[in-house]
């Protein structure tokens, strides 16, 4: 048997290639987006992908499975549990607790784990080559290496109201009578390490064991006690903030991503080519640089979406394609680091992006606005914004200062002053940056604190 995980740094996601070397074939499970990666997999191993799957209705990046199954004949097949809202909108195979997908000598089991969201899957992998009995989990958002899917975002990001509850007790319910059951020598292949807000306390390692989990993670001493409301209350205290763009996501996820086919690559224009485009308003100008470069200059209008940090995350931060449909002109080293840019947005449903330019030379340009921490003690606004996650302002802030995220803020304009200056802070500059980009496009007077929280911090320090 053959297991990769390929794994998004930038999402903090994994998906599973898993072949039987006997006959060649292969499954793509929870597969993302830009899916060149997984042909080029089973080209080299000499495998032809014959089924793709999905644990769940996933909310924080696109699902690339409906791609796949497009461009290879692929059967696809998605979970039938969770009752008649909880299913998906397209044609697929549906599976149900306790089917098997066949791969030559792999036999691969769906469980229904509810909880995470209500028709969660995890498959149980078999190598019938070696064993009869399971000896891997491809375990989605149920359980992690160290934490567990967090059963809060229905209600954080999808309009549910209060079914945290029950979806902490589902979870509970999951542990006990399905993760608890199995031998701990099987290995656990979670969808998600550290980095992801799916959870609260997510381990950076990329697998765990069953028994690992069972004598050493924090849910373990409730399940000994058999204690579901001790277990509840510390599954939903202080989970990190939920991204406004997981919503959209979700409601994508169940009702179909659209199938992109073969992308045409990107075209590089030339300076008169894009600056007529950002005047005439044709086109969003996307500044890829870190925003310590961007407070140097970038182009009118733009937004910041730094390459060198989550450009995925951040670009769903900061553009909504429910909202705004014009192209996008990345700026680029070259064609191969515009497609790279490419494929991550497209991890997160953003398709606009049609060319690039490597420089901003010629380009209309302006310097977006700051204050200093010594400016900002003599200064008025009309909003003190604190863009960091609720915990990190819960921790420490500037005194006055107004917690919104910056995966919140383009959602939630209601909540800002329609007039009068917005000074606005992150921990370090990176994030505030990228928030408020999306502000001034939505005609916010925005003043980013020189610094931010770290640099007011030291400033109050030594004064």
């Amino acid at each position: 048997m053959l297991l990769e995980r390929i794994y998004d740094e930038d999402l903090a996601q994994a998906s599973y290639f898993i072949g039987c070397q006997a006959t060649g074939e292969a499954i793509v499970i929870d597969g993302r987006r830009d899916v060149q990666e997984y042909f080029d997999l089973a080209s080299r191993h000499g495998m032809r992908i014959t089924a793709v799957a999905e644990t769940h209705i996933h909310a924080d990046y696109l699902s690339g499975s409906r791609e796949i199954a497009a461009a290879t004949g692929a059967p696809l097949y998605v979970s039938g549990e969770g009752g008649t809202d909880w299913q998906y909108g397209f044609e697929a195979n549906r599976l149900h607790h306790g089917d098997v997908i066949s791969l030559g000598n792999i036999r691969i089991e769906a469980r229904h784990t509810p909880g995470h969201t209500p028709e969660h899957l995890i498959f149980l992998v078999t190598d019938g080559a070696f064993s009869n009995d399971p000896g891997y989990m491809i375990s989605g958002d149920f359980i992690f290496a160290g934490d567990l899917g967090r059963p809060d975002l229905l209600d954080e990001a999808a309009g549910g109201q209060d079914t945290r509850f029950e979806g902490a007790k589902q979870i509970f319910k999951s542990l006990k009578n399905e993760f608890l059951t199995l031998p701990d020598h099987v290995l656990v292949l979670p969808g998600h390490g550290a980095g992801s807000a799916c959870g609260k306390a997510l381990g950076a390692l990329p697998a765990t064991t069953v028994g690992y989990e069972r004598y050493n993670a924090w849910w373990s001493q409730h399940l000994e006690r058999d204690d579901e409301q001790g277990f509840t209350d510390e599954m939903l205290d202080a989970q990190p903030d939920a991204h406004a763009y997981f919503g959209r996501i979700k409601r994508e996820n169940r009702d179909g991503p659209r199938v992109l086919g073969n992308l045409q690559p990107l075209t590089e224009l030339s300076t008169d080519q894009a600056r007529q485009a950002i005047e005439e308003g044709r086109a969003i100008f996307v500044d890829t640089r870190p925003h310590t470069e961007v407070h140097q200059g970038t182009v009118v209008g733009a937004l910041n979406i730094p390459a060198d940090g989550k450009p995925a995350s951040f670009g769903a931060w900061a553009y909504d394609p429910e909202r705004e449909n014009r192209p996008m002109i990345v700026l680029a080293e070259d064609a191969e680091d515009a497609e790279w840019q490419r494929a991550h947005l497209m991890r997160v449903g953003i398709d606009a992006v049609s060319s690039f330019v490597t420089s901003i030379k010629g380009l209309p340009q302006t310097k977006p606005a700051t204050i200093s921490p010594a400016e900002l003690e003599n200064f008025d606004p009309a909003l003190l914004l604190d863009v960091r996650n609720k915990s990190e302002h819960a921790e420490d802030h500037i005194r006055g200062s107004k917690q919104l995220s910056a995966g919140r803020v383009l959602w939630n304009l209601e909540e800002l002053p329609e007039t009068g200056p917005i000074v606005t802070y992150c921990q370090s500059g990176r994030r505030n940056s990228v928030a408020a980009s999306a502000l001034r496009r939505e005609g916010y007077d925005v003043r980013e604190l020189e610094g931010s929280f770290a640099g007011w911090s030291e400033y109050a320090q030594n004064r």
